[in-house]
């Protein structure tokens, strides 16, 4: 009888390591940020400036105008429109016999979100707002469905995997400086990073 107290002592014991042990398991409650729903980023306000050599560049295209707009880029100190340091106009009219049409492409962008980026001390706003994001900000699962909509519109899935492989935003941009100065449009498969 006693190898059976033993046995039941045994099982008892057992038993009792099995159980709960009194200490309820916490449940596990999101971050705060993470209950709240998305909320969009502020518009971004851009200078008088800027909103000038906008509308000007704007105007230009909506007119069909390349002598325009080259002129325009003519006047920004440092302006780049290809790698291969052609000549802007001489650039865009070959884009244009080649099926892009600069002027529809320029429109297209500044109809856009403006984003920011801080270059050498200088703000610049820049077409469309993605193209202003670090790399590292633009792999779709760290963005919302909206903007990874966006990206994939924009750029396509070639263009997603060259932000995988760690490039900066690939596809066509322009960007103004906040004095009105006009930076870039570029189409950005040369790969500026």
């Amino acid at each position: 009888m006693r190898w059976r107290s033993a046995l039941l002592a045994a099982m008892a014991l057992s038993l009792a390591a099995c159980g709960r042990g009194g200490e309820e398991p916490i449940p596990a409650i999101p971050d705060e940020s993470l209950t709240q729903p998305p909320v969009a980023p502020e518009p971004v306000e851009i200078t008088e400036g800027v909103s000038e050599t906008r509308d000007a560049l704007l105007k230009y295209a909506k007119a069909g105008s390349l002598g325009g707009l080259a002129r325009t880029a003519a006047k920004s100190d440092g302006f780049i429109s290809n790698f291969g340091g052609q000549p802007h106009r001489d650039f865009w009219d070959l884009l244009r016999r080649t099926g892009l049409d600069p002027n529809l492409k320029l429109r297209e962008l500044l109809a856009q979100p403006a984003g920011v980026r801080t270059v050498d001390g200088e703000r610049w706003y820049i077409w469309p707002d993605l193209a202003a994001r670090d790399a590292t900000d633009l792999i779709p699962e760290k963005m919302s469905f909206q903007d990874r909509k966006r990206l994939k519109e924009l750029i396509g899935e070639d263009g997603i995997d060259l932000i995988r492989a760690g490039k900066g935003y690939p596809g066509m941009r322009t960007a103004i400086a906040e004095d009105g100065r006009w930076v870039y449009f570029v189409l950005g498969l040369d790969g500026e990073d």
